[in-house]
Parts: C-alpha cells; sequence; structure tokens
C-alpha cells in the first residue's frame, strides 16, 4: 500500500514529490545545491528557474514551507508600457552554508545570505545578510548576532520545555515519551553513547553528528534524567 501511495505520489508530483526528488530535479537544472540542503515542503517551494545557473545555495540549507527565491523581475513591463523600453531585470542568489530560512519568506534577486544565518518567518530578503546573524522582517533587517541568539535559546530551554510537558498531560493525561522531548533532550543527558533513536536523529543533523556528541558529553545537564526533569514541571 505504501509503495502504490508513493507511486501515485511521484505521478501526480512529479520533481516536487519528495524533497529529494526536488534537489536532484533543481541540480538537473543548473542549481549549485550543497550537501544535506532541505526543502521542507516542495509543492509549497517557488524556486525561479528562468535563470537557474544564477543561484547557489550552500550545505545545511533548511528551506521551509512557501519559501520563494526569485532572480529576475518583471517590473519592467510597466516601464515598457509606459515609455515602450525593455529595461532587464535580473540577479545572482546566494545562500551560503548552515542557514534556516522561516515560512513564507522571498529571497529577491541580487542577494547573498552568508553563513550560520537564520532568517524569520514571513521576511522580504531584498538586502545581503552577513554572517552569523538571526534577521527577520518586511523589508529583512539584522535583529542580532548568532552569539546573542544563542543564549537567548540556552535561557528559554527550560521554560519551552516545561509548557510542552504541561499541555501534552493535558491533551493526553500523561507524561510525553523520549519522541516528544526529541529536542530538549540535553536538559536531561549528556551520555551520547546511550541515545534513543529519535535523539541520535537529531544529533545527526547538518552533519556534525561528530562534533555534537562530543560537545553533548562535555555539557552539564540540568537535571540527571529525563524523569527528574518530568517531575520538576508542575
Amino acid at each position: 500500500m505504501m509503495f502504490i501511495k508513493s507511486f501515485i505520489r511521484r505521478m501526480v508530483l512529479g520533481a516536487k514529490a519528495s524533497p529529494e526528488a526536488y534537489v536532484k530535479f533543481l541540480r538537473e537544472k543548473g542549481i549549485r545545491i550543497g550537501e544535506r540542503t532541505r526543502f521542507f515542503s516542495p509543492t509549497t517551494n517557488t524556486i525561479d528557474l528562468t535563470r537557474p545557473w544564477l543561484i547557489s545555495i550552500g550545505d545545511d540549507v533548511q528551506i521551509t514551507n512557501g519559501v520563494t527565491i526569485l532572480t529576475h523581475g518583471y517590473d519592467w513591463s510597466v516601464i515598457k508600457g509606459k515609455y515602450h523600453e525593455v529595461l532587464g531585470s535580473s540577479g545572482k542568489v546566494t545562500i551560503g552554508n548552515n542557514v534556516f530560512i522561516g515560512m513564507h519568506s522571498t529571497i529577491l534577486k541580487g542577494v547573498t545570505i552568508g553563513n550560520n544565518v537564520i532568517i524569520g518567518a514571513n521576511s522580504l530578503v531584498n538586502a545581503d545578510i552577513p554572517d552569523n546573524c538571526v534577521a527577520a522582517g518586511n523589508p529583512v533587517r539584522v535583529i542580532m548576532d548568532l552569539a546573542e541568539y544563542r543564549e537567548k535559546r540556552i535561557r528559554a530551554q527550560y521554560d519551552e520545555a516545561a509548557e510542552l510537558v504541561r499541555e501534552y498531560r493535558l491533551c493526553y493525561g500523561r507524561d510525553p515519551g523520549e519522541k516528544e522531548l526529541h529536542e530538549f533532550f540535553w536538559l536531561f543527558t549528556d551520555d551520547s553513547a546511550t541515545l534513543p533513536e529519535s535523539w541520535k536523529t537529531v544529533m545527526q543533523l547538518v552533519g556534525n553528528e561528530k562534533e555534537a556528541n562530543k560537545k553533548l558529553r562535555q555539557h552539564s545537564p540540568m537535571f540527571k534524567d529525563m524523569q527528574s526533569f518530568l517531575e520538576s514541571v508542575k
């Protein structure tokens, strides 16, 4: 049954049937795409194929729902209508390594996004974004550097995990398990050797599992184990 569903999906959606198929298709068109880059929702992504050679996307780029990447504009049609002139419009788009592009963001022609960048949801990226920062807005602007954002996320971890637990209990009448807490396990473990599968998968993201495991072993968790964490949430 799963094979039949997969076959039908490929027949209907073609190159957009899966993230892997979409990356393969875009590479065949001429777009340069690095390793482990992922389009989370190809059916909602709009990638400008009028000039695919103008798009370069690095390694470990996460492109979420509704993201649009453009290498041209057709605004010159208005100039032609008024002044009868054809004034072409195109520009290269370069996205560096280790970049997250939030939902429904639009990247316009002529833009370079650096390495280690987070682009917030619904952003209009109409200007270059430097390395190591968080940027968002319409039009986009740099909000903070990545080191500041890391500290903000460290401070928020327990409160967000506790909220997740409380709401899960209200909904299901029991505690969440390893799978539901798969993004928060650093709060209660430093043992990289005995991670359950759902936690191992997280550690494998963006191609640095070895370094992440080393960091996990070096850090000091807030709780001795998951049960201790769960008991702390009231």
